[in-house]
Order: structure tokens, then C-alpha cells, then sequence
């Protein structure tokens, strides 16, 4: 993807996975902003990092899902942008020294541009702020995720390219007869190119789906850029059970591992899990790909003693 992470050699290389409920089991109420644990509540947040890394993960995320001034603005929080981002970045960094890199996680504003509820510069000047801070808290790279609207991933890929770092642009698809569009209507092709022009050094696709479905999307994406492809599914689809409001996933660490193993063998270059998973999952996952490294290393000497 970049230089400053050429020495991440194995393929692929192990990501992380869900941080918004691994905090819910951590204490965060339902409708506390997550990111505001990374100045009042630092150590729930550092012991969620430090499972990731002790998971085996070569790359962990950032608390700054949802960081933007927009987003904070809701719960009062708008002027702490910046020093939420820093912390954010500063916490994983802090854990990951010397066992991981760490890419600072940027979600989208909950704008429409299109409906012309922000502009365009609005937008860069709202991305710009938040990937500065980041980068400033000491990240490795930034990963722009869970994007509907091509026309803002592509904006917050260009601000966050402003910071000099590698960057990573991901869409949520999910929609569509066989799963393969945005909410917005985005083809994986459309998506991989857009993100490729307005300068990411990797493309890729997370949440919104499980593997399975998965799998096409990063084949897709792969045939039309020559860029590194960065592959986090959900942990299957999700339930709703009975009354409640939460969301259920059935699917297990080892379920889910052997599933996201097919993403492996379709060519992504990064691989790790979104919703429903935890650090239970990604190790999985990580045995998982040791077997299947294995298996190829074996094939080779077979191949080559015959």
C-alpha cells in the first residue's frame, strides 16, 4: 500500500474487528457517544485496543468512528473535535508500539449532499479537521469506512490525504437484489474507481454484509484497480429477536473464520471483521489463515519433491 507499511509482508494482513460493542460490553450506555470515552473513559477504551493486539491483529482502528465536528455536535461536543480525534489516535498508539499499526478511523457526517444539506467545501473542511487530529495523535494511516455516498468517501479520502499518511477508502454495500450496491445504488466498480481517483492507496468494503457476500464485492474490486484490497465483514447477517432492539449475530469465531477465509483466497490484501465480531473472532481468523498458509506451504513442497 505505501512504504511505511511495506514491512507487513503477510498476506492477508489481520485487521481488527468491532469497536462500537466491544465498548457496549465495556459499560457505554446505549446513546453515549462512544468517542467520548477517549477523554472520560481512556482505560475501557485502551483495554479494547489492547484485546485486538493480543488477537493477533498487524493493524488496529481508532475510537473516532463517529469523531467528525457533525457527528459530536449532537451530544454538545463539537469544540472537543480535535482533542477527542488526538486521544482517540493517542490510546491505540499507545498499545499498538512495537506489536501493530494503527489507522485512524473516519465515518461518514450523516449529511446528504446531494439534498443539499452540506456543501462540498463544508465537507473537506469537516474531514480535514478530524484526519489533522488524528494524524497529529500519532496514527500510521487513515481508513475512511462505512461509506454510502461515493461523493463523500471521495472528499474524505481527499482531506485525509492532505495529512501525508496512506489511506484506505471503504464502502458499505448490502443493498441491491444480490447485495452488491450501496444504499446509494454504488457497483463495486464505481466505487473502487471513484476512491482510486480521488487518491487512496487501498480500496475496499466493510460492514453492511457477511463474508459470503463479501467475497464478490472484493473480486470485483480487485479486477478494476490495481490497488491493495482492504475486506472487513459483518459477522453474517444479523436477527432481531422477539422485542428487543438489539441485533443478534449467529455466526461463531470459528464460523465466521472459516467463512472470511474465501475473502483470503479471492485476493484481498487486508482482512479483519466489523459488526458482530470481537477479539474472539480475529483470532480465529488468524488461526485460520496459519492453516491455510500452511496448507500452501505443504502444496509447494509436494509439488516440488514430485
Amino acid at each position: 500500500m505505501n512504504e511505511q507499511i511495506s514491512v507487513l509482508e503477510r498476506q492477508p494482513v489481520l485487521l481488527d474487528g468491532a469497536w462500537g460493542s466491544q465498548l457496549m460490553a465495556h459499560g457505554l450506555p446505549v446513546g453515549e457517544c462512544p468517542e467520548a470515552w477517549n477523554i472520560h473513559n481512556p482505560a475501557k477504551v485502551q483495554h479494547v485496543a489492547t484485546s485486538y493486539v493480543g488477537a493477533g491483529c498487524r493493524i488496529i482502528l481508532t475510537n473516532t468512528f463517529g469523531g467528525n465536528r457533525i457527528l459530536l455536535a449532537r451530544y454538545g461536543l463539537a469544540d472537543d473535535t480535535a482533542e477527542i480525534n488526538r486521544r482517540g489516535a493517542a490510546i491505540s498508539c499507545k498499545v499498538a508500539a512495537g506489536h501493530a499499526l494503527v489507522f485512524g478511523s473516519v465515518g461518514p457526517t450523516g449529511k446528504v449532499l446531494a439534498a443539499g444539506e452540506i456543501t462540498e467545501t463544508e465537507l473537506l473542511s469537516v474531514f480535514a479537521e478530524q484526519t489533522q487530529a488524528l494524524a497529529s495523535g500519532g496514527v500510521d494511516g487513515i481508513v475512511v469506512e462505512t461509506m454510502s455516498d461515493i461523493d463523500e468517501a471521495r472528499i474524505a479520502v481527499k482531506a485525509a490525504k492532505l495529512t501525508g499518511l496512506p489511506v484506505v477508502g471503504c464502502m458499505t454495500f448490502g443493498y441491491g437484489k444480490t447485495g452488491d450496491r450501496t444504499m446509494n445504488g454504488v457497483t463495486p466498480e464505481t466505487a473502487a474507481v471513484g476512491l482510486a481517483e480521488a487518491g487512496a492507496d487501498a480500496v475496499g468494503s466493510n460492514c453492511g454484509c457477511g463474508p459470503a457476500t463479501m467475497v464478490s464485492i472484493c473480486q470485483r474490486m480487485k479486477a478494476a484497480v490495481s490497488l491493495a484490497i482492504w475486506m472487513k465483514p459483518n459477522a453474517g447477517m444479523p436477527q432481531q429477536r422477539g422485542d428487543r432492539s438489539l441485533f443478534i449475530y449467529d455466526a461463531t469465531p470459528e464460523s465466521f473464520a472459516a467463512e472470511a477465509a474465501a475473502l483470503a483466497r479471492a485476493g484481498t490484501d487486508y482482512l479483519g471483521g466489523c459488526c458482530g465480531t470481537s477479539p474472539a473472532f480475529i483470532s480465529s481468523l488468524q488461526d485460520e489463515l496459519i492453516r491455510m498458509q500452511q496448507g500452501r506451504s505443504n502444496a509447494g513442497k509436494s509439488s516440488t519433491s514430485a
